[in-house]
């Protein structure tokens, strides 16, 4: 048993996707969430940058002396995941691995589409994880840039048509190659899972990357014995920018007030030297 908090990252609020999927799974944590808002999204930058932003923001939560990390961002996770692993002190995991196993268990037909950001459709992550589950597996991949952007500033809210537009768009090359899983392969996604879904069609199998993280995250604590007593789990939240948009934003898809509870950092300040 292990009282410590568990720390979570993403380039943004798409992780907190993962962490309402871990208030559900694991009531009895406390969980330290960072948003990196002053520098999102990271799905445009280079390998260098996106490494070395995951760094900085993995030694924030080091110094909130958490027990385990996740890398709620596809981004990072595809482009610093292995890397962290090694570096890390403490057990840590991406969205990867956790969510290419759901949709290999998944797909009927063996034809699984991707979307995720730019790098990490760059970075064949996703496709390499499937392959090495099943080389039989076929992949198709997709970056989506603007799904992020207009997740982050709550467009989809205020413009639903719009947002499927952009969404039919992009995902005309996936119906047109008849897969039967999609891979939400970036946490900001799941907030779209609705439009997603109407546009590839009920036959379509989405992978919600943040839940499929969230529930690995229990096996992982449960293997190294760092679960948390029975007690009352809680949540606070820190931002590199934008405190307010993003308590707008993350109070709607969490359904509670999380103002109170949202801190700003210097990310700068941490110089992603970890030891």
């Amino acid at each position: 048993m292990d009282n410590r908090p568990i720390g979570v990252f993403d380039s943004g609020l798409g992780g907190l996707t993962a962490v309402r999927e871990m208030l559900r799974i694991l009531p009895d944590e406390q969980i330290v969430f960072f948003g990196d808002t002053g520098r999102v999204p990271y799905g445009n930058r280079s390998q260098k940058i996106i490494a070395h932003y995951s760094r900085q923001d993995a030694e924030f939560l080091m110094s909130k002396n958490v027990k385990a990390i996740v890398i709620a961002c596809g981004t990072a996770s595809s482009v610093a995941g292995a890397l962290l692993e090694k570096e890390l002190p403490v057990p840590l995991t991406g969205v990867l691995e956790p969510t290419a196993r759901a949709a290999a268990a998944a797909t009927k037909n063996g034809r699984i589409g991707v979307i995720a950001t730019e790098a990490t459709i760059r970075s064949g992550s996703f496709q390499q994880a499937l392959h090495s589950i099943s080389p039989k597996l076929q992949v198709f991949s997709k970056s989506c840039p603007l799904f992020v952007p207009i997740v982050e500033s709550g467009f989809m809210l205020e413009h639903p048509d719009i947002t499927k537009e952009v969404a039919e768009t992009y995902l005309a090359p996936l119906r047109e190659a008849d897969v039967d899983t999609v891979i939400l392969g970036c946490t900001h996604y799941p907030i779209l899972k609705r439009i997603i879904g109407e546009v590839v069609g009920e036959q379509v199998r989405l992978i919600d990357s943040g839940r499929e993280t969230a529930a690995y995250c229990r096996t992982l604590l449960e293997q190294n014995d760092l679960l948390a007593p029975a007690g009352p789990g809680d949540c606070s939240f820190y931002v590199s920018d934008r405190i307010d948009d993003f308590s707008k934003v993350a109070g709607i898809f969490l359904r509670e007030d999380v103002h109170s509870s949202v801190q700003l950092v210097d990310i700068d300040k941490f110089e992603g030297a970890i030891s």
